[in-house]
């Protein structure tokens, strides 16, 4: 439970890296920010798969760059569900999600090592 809203948070704070770091990419407040991150958790546990399988030949045939475009297509997707997320023009649609994922990815290992550190000091020793 812990660990789903510390993903949520860093997704949600991802997101506003996100704003700040590439054109294109509008989040007006914090609470829209944590909507979004629900929104593009959503997205790609139900639709992202589907469009991976059926664009499996062309991911294929760009030796995996169609994954951009998968990746920005869910991006995109989920901006169009929550107001207040917005995301236009090409570099927002491809670039967008490439700053999420590396942003996600470093903040999430931070609160993973972080929570490791509070678990393990809360454990008395034997």
């Amino acid at each position: 439970m812990v660990g789903n809203l510390l993903t949520l948070l860093a997704t949600a704070l991802s997101l506003l890296v996100v704003d700040l770091a590439v054109p294109g990419v509008d989040i007006a407040t914090f609470p829209a920010a944590l909507i979004a991150a629900v929104s593009i958790g959503l997205v790609n546990a139900f639709v992202k798969p589907i469009l991976s399988i059926l664009s499996l030949p062309l991911n294929f045939l760009t030796l995996g760059l169609f994954s951009l475009v998968v990746n920005g297509l869910c991006f995109w997707l989920a901006s169009v569900l929550v107001p207040g997320f917005r995301v236009d023009g090409l570099l927002a649609f491809i670039l967008g999600p490439v700053v999420l994922s590396l942003a996600s990815t470093f903040l999430n290992k931070y609160f993973a090592e972080r929570n490791a550190d509070v678990i393990t000091e809360a454990k008395p020793e034997v």
